[in-house]
């Protein structure tokens, strides 16, 4: 028996291989897109659930509420919260402090770039990332240890075993000596920690300086709590904590009239769990992923599921008529309706199953490309583990079950009596089917709409002014190895007499993300008479304004005439002189952190961060403590290669055993909306597969409705009746629900969009032609479609389709 169903199985598919082949292709492609996007949703989601205390790991943040009662988050803390709150939580097992670092790496002469963190030994307990070498309670102990990953081992040492090995760290300016004390497992994909090498957080240049002061922070802290703890009820008791360590800036802002956070306190700490930190975008400054992210992927993934599902189901039921008389004739022969049901859905399990097979297949051979567009990080070992395995075949169950479901218990409800004399037809088309179809191109709409929206916000962020000409400024980053200082002006002695180098400067941030992969903020906040004033504040050097395109208002630029320029002389933009309330802020003071320095000029707005958040006043300082961390490099727009080439040229001269990864602004500020950029790609091939799909499943059903009408045509035909008038009554009915579908869409979207771009503090107007557009366009898609075959059952001749008559 289940031979012949087999082949009566095969047999049907082959009669209709037309719409056979639509729904293996609608069906594979749908498999193979999700497949894609739920994996890397996974992905998303797995980030750092390998660690085995994950659930007893949190992340600290400072909670308080800015003057105009917005809520300030940050993970930035200060060097004695650690050992205080080991000392006085008994419930709290263990802290590490975390600063993201890069460090030069010396061994025999030989210079290496690696990610060298800084943690305190807690951290080889807290985290699930084993020793392969060395002893984990001791192997941090010391200031000159330094623990490895089993990468750097490699590329190090190769065969060698790296333990009580020397190696040089480039430090504070200089090189110091460490011993490796033991070889750490590499951190996988989905980890919220990248390292090369750890060492001790007390090697940080400023540790001295800053250990006891509570008013300074510069890195962050994870605690690990006892088992058993409850994560609020430790969170509360942080309150008298906090009272107590900060009263000071509690008290200030008290009698400055701040608000209270959302908890009812002027400042609070929250624990955030490790699990929550990938999905952090604030305290991250737009680094983290968006939960929102991960789940669009996941919901676009169901729609193009659902589309493809929607598809079999319609073409099922509309070739219901001529698998009647089959049912018909199989139940006057004694067939049970369980049989006949087993038997149509076991033909949809043999087509879904095909379709599955090819769709895995799809996914597998654009896997580079999508890794490469999306920067995700999947391989063929994602696809075949048990869980990704066990969850496919219970979904595919689940997708065929109700894909053929009820196409299958719909044909087999027939009464065989009423069949056999021809009395049942499937003339008009049901609800359900129009239901369908709405949907379908609802989800189409959607996600035009969001193509075309998340198009117009990138565009304008790219185009929107900063505040300098980033055109045609190329950054080069110093690295740990040189003096940044040594290494502008040895820059500027080689490129002083190019014709294609118009300005050299120098900044300790750069613009945009650089190829180095590195970024920093520096910011200070300080009272200025009774005003609470916060500001990025920028090392820079001479001929910054010059070199950035930044025009200077009031005051002067910073000069080697003015010795003071490089000690005790600051420039401010505008916002900065409207945040100290001067109007002439020229010759004035100010103080962060109890050092004068005088306002020698008044420059331009400018942005030096994203756009994703509102631009800070900016203070820009020429002191010679704080490191250059990039060379800045103005070309002429002639010979862009050539000037490139130029300062490679130069740069090796200065560092030749430094790599050169020189980059243009205008590459940097792109790379910015890099996530952006990835959601938009996302919407637009999610769009054209929804389309495509719902295309293919109008054509099917046009087809299978003219079919059934065709009599009809040939009468009005005979009757006189116009090409245009036939195909004017045979896509009306589709285009009343496509403009059905558009309706429904365009609240929906206008809704996920507008909530979308409430992350930008810079941001487009949601358009009302957007909308048009996307509809207009979703009916000269479906017009074409059903056109095609309207057209071609117009042009019929009627003697042909009358003919049985």
């Amino acid at each position: 028996m289940f031979r012949n169903y087999l082949k009566v199985a095969l047999r049907t598919l082959w009669k209709h291989r037309t719409h056979t082949l639509i729904n293996i292709v609608g069906l594979s492609v749908a498999f193979g897109t999700c497949v894609l996007l739920f994996l890397t949703a996974t992905f998303e989601l797995s980030y750092d659930s390998f660690h085995t205390d994950a659930d007893r790991i949190f992340r600290l943040n400072f909670l308080s509420t800015n003057r105009d009662g917005t809520t300030d988050r940050g993970s930035t803390m200060p060097y004695p919260i650690s050992p205080a709150l080991k000392a006085e939580f008994p419930e709290i097992e263990g802290v590490t402090r975390w600063f993201d670092r890069s460090a030069s790496i010396r061994r025999n002469s030989q210079t290496y770039t690696k990610d060298v963190r800084m943690a305190d030994a807690d951290f080889l307990h807290m985290f699930s990332f084993p020793l392969q070498k060395g002893n984990p309670k001791t192997a941090m102990n010391g200031l000159s240890d330094i623990v490895i990953s089993e990468r750097m081992a490699n590329d190090i040492f190769g065969k060698e075993d790296p333990v009580g090995k020397p190696l040089q760290l480039r430090m504070n300016g200089a090189w110091q000596a460490f011993t490796v004390t033991g070889v750490i497992s590499n951190p996988p994909k989905n980890s919220t920690f990248d390292f090369d090498a750890l060492i001790r957080s007390d090697n940080a240049g400023d540790y001295q300086e800053f250990k006891s002061r509570w008013d300074h922070g510069n890195h962050d802290v994870y605690v690990q709590v006892k088992a058993g703890t409850d994560a609020q009820t430790l969170q509360r008791r942080t309150q008298a904590f906090m009272d107590k360590y900060f009263a000071k800036d509690i008290k200030e802002r008290q009698e400055q009239g701040y608000p209270k956070n959302e908890l009812g306190y002027q400042r609070s700490l929250l624990l955030e769990p490790l699990r929550d930190v990938h999905f952090d975008t604030v305290t991250t400054h737009g680094a983290g992923i968006s939960r929102a992210y991960v789940y669009t992927l996941l919901l676009i993934g169901l729609f193009i599921l659902a589309i493809a599902c929607i598809n079999f189901i319609n073409l099922t039921i509309a070739q219901s008529l001529s698998r009647a008389r089959e049912v018909g004739v199989r139940k006057s022969l004694g067939a049970q309706r369980a049989q006949l049901f087993g038997q149509i859905w076991g033909e949809t399990l043999l087509l879904c199953f095909g379709a599955l097979v090819i769709g895995l297949g799809l996914a597998y051979a654009v896997l580079p490309t999508f890794n490469r567009l999306f920067r995700s990080y999947l391989t063929l070992d994602n696809f075949l583990t048990p869980t990704v395995l066990l969850v496919t075949a219970l979904c595919f169950l689940l997708i065929t079950l109700i894909a053929g479901g009820y196409p299958s218990w719909f044909v087999t409800r027939f009464n065989a009596v009423e069949v056999l004399k021809g009395r049942v037809k499937v003339s008009k088309p049901g609800v359900l089917r129009n239901s369908l179809i709405i949907t379908q191109f609802t989800i189409a709409c959607l996600l035009i709409v969001c193509t075309i929206i998340v198009r117009q916000q990138i565009t304008y962020l790219q185009q929107r002014p900063m505040g300098m000409d980033k055109e045609q400024v190329i950054s080069v980053p110093v690295g740990g190895e040189l003096n940044g200082t040594v290494a502008l002006k040895a820059m500027r002695d080689r490129l002083a007499n190019q014709p294609n180098i118009t300005a050299v400067s120098g900044s300790g941030v750069n613009i945009g993300a650089g190829l180095d992969g590195s970024s920093s903020r520096m910011m200070f906040g300080f009272q200025y008479g009774k005003r609470d004033v916060t500001c990025d504040w920028l090392r820079i050097d001479t001929d910054y304004l010059k070199t950035m395109g930044i025009k200077l208002l009031k005051g002067r630029d910073f000069s080697p005439d003015f010795s003071t320029d490089s000690s005790s002389a600051v420039l401010i933009t505008q916002s900065m002189a409207k945040a100290l309330g001067e109007a002439n802020p020229i010759g004035k003071f100010i103080k962060p952190d109890n050092k004068s320095y005088q306002i020698v000029g008044v420059v331009s707005d400018f942005n030096l961060y994203s756009l994703h958040q509102e631009a800070k006043p900016i203070t820009l300082q020429m002191e010679s403590s704080a490191p250059i961390q990039y060379i800045l490099v103005r070309v002429n727009p002639q010979n862009l290669t050539g000037a490139m080439e130029t300062i490679k040229t130069a740069w090796k001269t200065i560092a030749p055993k430094q790599e050169f990864i020189g980059s243009f602004l205008d590459e940097n500020t792109e790379r910015w909306y890099r996530k952006e950029q990835r959601l938009s790609t996302i919407f637009s091939t999610a769009a054209g597969i929804a389309i495509l799909l719902s295309c293919m499943g109008l054509f099917s059903i046009a087809l299978l409705t003219i079919e059934q009408r065709t009599k009809e045509i040939g009468v009005r035909k005979v009757l006189g009746a116009s090409v245009a008038s036939i195909v004017a009554l045979l896509s009306k009915d589709f285009l009343k629900l496509v403009v059905a579908a558009i309706v429904i869409a365009s609240p929906l979207a206008w809704w996920a969009m507008d909530n979308w771009l409430q992350d930008f503090a810079y941001k487009i107007d949601i358009a009302w032609w957007v909308f048009a557009v996307a509809g207009l366009l979703a009916v000269v898609i479906a017009l074409a479609t059903v056109s095609f075959q309207s057209i071609k059952a117009a042009l019929m001749n009627p003697v042909q389709s009358l003919r049985s008559e």
